[in-house]
């Protein structure tokens, strides 16, 4: 959980900001997931919600405690807690007019996406619990997703076994299957167990 102290104020970070950045975009390498040519998972954190935040607060100008608590209020929720994993799902086409089409044809996509530990069941994301974001006419290009896993399913995954992930929408399909072993190693640190 992000709180007042853990962040920089703005002239920190005006002077963190390029060590900061570069240890954040490294971070972030092993925790994104490809999924197929045009969807991406990246796996949210306390490091990588922080550095959101503090972007946000410096685009913004923010130094009063009441709009800084506003942001946390935002963002501490897609910090994982210990059972689960939170992930950030964007959906890529680079051409604008292809985009728009492919993002009427992939509504429901957030719901079919999931995890698999090796000889459990998968687990198919919440998706969107702040808002909705999706219309009868498309989805969004942008959704966030928790992943909740049991405790056998944890176990097994601290006992080494494979991590898969995949979406399985009528309209796309792509599946990892298993995850790189770096993506898997940080993705442990976020469960408790």
């Amino acid at each position: 959980m992000l709180t007042h102290d853990t962040l920089y104020s703005l002239e920190q970070y005006a002077r963190a900001r390029p060590e900061f950045r570069s240890k954040v975009m490294a971070h972030k390498k092993n925790r994104t997931v490809q999924l197929g040519d045009h969807v991406s998972l990246l796996f949210e954190d306390a490091l990588t919600m922080q550095y959101q935040v503090q972007e946000m607060l410096r685009l913004e100008r923010m130094f009063e405690p009441e709009p800084i608590q506003e942001e946390l209020d935002v963002y501490n929720p897609l910090i994982p807690d210990g059972s689960n994993w939170k992930a950030t799902m964007m959906i890529e086409y680079p051409d604008i007019t292809e985009r728009q089409r492919k993002l009427g044809e992939l509504i429901g996509i957030e719901d079919r996406t999931w995890v698999q530990v090796a000889g459990h069941e998968r687990v198919y994301a919440i998706a969107d619990e702040d808002l909705d974001r999706a219309t009868e006419e498309k989805t969004s290009a942008v959704h966030f997703l928790r992943f909740e896993l049991t405790p056998p399913m944890i176990a097994t995954l601290k006992q080494g076994a494979d991590l898969g992930m995949g979406i399985d929408h009528a309209r796309y399909q792509a599946h990892v299957e298993p995850v790189p072993s770096a993506v898997h190693m940080e993705l442990l640190n976020d469960l408790h167990g």
